[in-house]
């Protein structure tokens, strides 16, 4: 019998920085992980870019994208670069979803653009939407509105004018009545994500739908005027604003959602297509109904569940994932994380599927809805400790853990709390560690991108930091472009991976598709990247 369980323990947002004192994972005070880098092999794996399926290698890898890298075994060309070539062929205004959007305003209906507006490529890029507009425009639309929310996370934290000052313009200098009518912070509206915050979802619906918030005769005046009333609110928590006399969405209208990931699309859309939702009412101030609209999405963002039912760009189509091989050899999985990282820990991980494979367990431990900073430990200890009980429990072939910390945290630019969530991370790494030991299986730790690895936004060299004029160096809250560390920890003492020294680069993160495999005794896919362990030790 091989060794079991093999645990792939991931810790989100958790990359191999530059060492210094604006890396939060080299600054915090973690034993086990030095122990383990001090006395098991590891090595590097790239996690953005090309290597991810990115259009290129400036672009930074993403929770998604690296999930559905391990779980596939291979690099799948990924939303924005599918976008991009949909876009550049032109297959994108052939859809059926587009046409009928077209035939929505040649009836007199408005053709509204709802999607995160900067150029962080992680959930969209502001030139997918100019591409919209330009095709709106050419094919003759009459009565055009942008709503759009401000990133801050992919971005620098208050680079929002960036592009909504120059869309405006853009939008202006149109023949039609094109316009930007709303907006908001992503973390504040619209864009939650597994289930943990629909009053957000509300918030974005009655200001997108319903035209309900704090107006402004323009987004630009909007954005400045937040910005001076609070010096400390950054664009991802901006309340949400209406420009102009915009009153809101009517009956025969079209919405095209830009975005063309998943996890922060789909409650969203849900609202618009879903008559059976009750999470939030629909209904506007004035007790009107929703608006009958036509709703399409970038891409469809759940392929098991069809959310949205009409999409511009077909995802990428992932089969024979590692969850798919384990299940056809008979292996029992687990897959746990608390509710902020669930959905990449499982649907991400098996090729963007709900439903979960044969002989696979689940466990979503509730995330804090506290502002992460204020609570950087987040759920991590009672997941450890629901994960441990797995690995003990003889039960599983393998087990499967994303501890959120590090990017959760990360992303709140702040680097006090982030070094206290890596040293909580690194305790539960340990707890983790010795239920592995103790079941006598073996313990792979990697992470999906960088994060808490690069807490100052980095110089185009990324050889120093950015400063302000204050001197004072610029937070990031996004992820990084460095690689992540891989580790492994194999207490049977059988298996070695291929790692001639430490902090080697060994490839990319699909090949844990075919390590996880390898450890399991599970035959590999011929398509898969190469495995990272070598065959058993004699």
């Amino acid at each position: 019998m091989p060794p079991r369980p093999v645990v792939l323990l991931i810790l989100d947002g958790v990359g191999w920085g530059r060492r210094d004192d604006g890396d939060a994972v080299y600054l915090a005070d973690t034993p086990v992980l030095d122990g383990l880098l001090a006395t098991r092999p590891w090595g590097l794996l790239q996690a953005h870019g090309k290597a991810v399926g990115m259009p290129s290698n400036a672009d930074m890898g993403n929770s998604e994208v690296g999930h559905n890298a391990m779980g596939a075994g291979r690099v799948f060309d990924q939303g924005a670069k599918l976008v991009g070539q949909a876009i550049s062929s032109g297959q994108i205004w052939q859809s059926d979803a587009w046409r009928a959007v077209m035939e929505r305003t040649r009836d007199g209906g408005t053709l509204h653009l709802l999607g995160l507006l900067s150029d962080g490529n992680v959930h969209s890029h502001v030139d997918h939407l100019r591409a919209l507009i330009a095709e709106a425009a050419r094919a003759g639309v009459a009565r055009l509105r942008v709503h759009g929310l401000t990133d801050g996370r992919d971005v620098a934290q208050r680079s929002a004018l960036t592009w909504f000052a120059p869309i405006q313009r853009e939008l202006a200098a149109l023949p039609g009545d094109y316009a930007i009518a709303t907006g908001g912070g992503r973390m504040c509206i619209t864009m939650d994500r597994y289930e943990a915050d629909w009053a957000m979802v509300k918030r974005g619906w009655d200001c997108h739908v319903h035209g309900q918030g704090r107006r402004f005769d323009s987004a630009t005046l909007a954005i400045q005027t937040l910005y001076a009333e609070d010096p400390s609110v950054n664009d991802q928590y901006l309340p949400p604003f209406v420009v102009g006399d915009y009153d809101g969405m009517q009956d025969g209208d079209a919405v095209v959602f830009f975005n063309f990931r998943g996890d922060r699309a789909i409650e969203i859309s849900r609202a618009f297509t879903d008559p059976g939702l009750t999470d939030i009412d629909r209904t506007g101030p004035d007790g009107r109904a929703a608006p009958a609209l036509t709703y399409v999405g970038m891409m469809e963002y759940d392929g098991d569940l069809h959310i949205p039912p009409a999409y511009l760009v077909r995802p990428p189509a992932i089969s024979d994932t590692v969850s798919d091989q384990l299940a056809a050899a008979g292996k029992h999985s687990f897959a746990i994380s608390e509710t902020q990282k669930f959905g990449h820990v499982t649907y991400f991980f098996n090729g963007n599927n709900s439903a979960p494979p044969p002989g696979e367990d689940r466990f979503e431990e509730p995330s804090l809805k506290v502002p992460f900073d204020q609570a950087p430990a987040m759920s991590a200890e009672q997941v450890t400790t629901v994960a441990a009980q797995a690995i003990r429990s003889g039960r599983y072939d393998h087990v499967r853990i994303n501890l959120a910390n590090g990017d959760m945290v990360g992303h709140t630019g702040r680097l006090a709390p982030t070094i206290r969530a890596m040293e909580v991370v690194d305790h539960c790494v340990g707890r983790l560690a010795l239920a592995v030991q103790d079941a006598g299986g073996v313990l792979l730790v990697t992470a999906d991108h960088g994060n808490a690895d690069e807490m100052f936004r980095p110089t185009k060299d990324h050889h120093g930091y950015l400063a302000g004029p204050d001197g004072a160096r610029l937070p990031s809250t996004s992820h990084s472009l460095n690689p992540v560390p891989v580790v492994m920890a194999d207490f049977s003492d059988t298996w070695r991976l291929k790692a001639t020294s430490p902090g080697e680069t060994l490839g990319g993160l699909a090949s844990i598709g075919a390590t996880i495999l390898d450890l399991c005794e599970v035959p590999v896919p011929a398509a898969y990247e190469p495995s990272l362990v070598s065959i058993p030790a004699v």
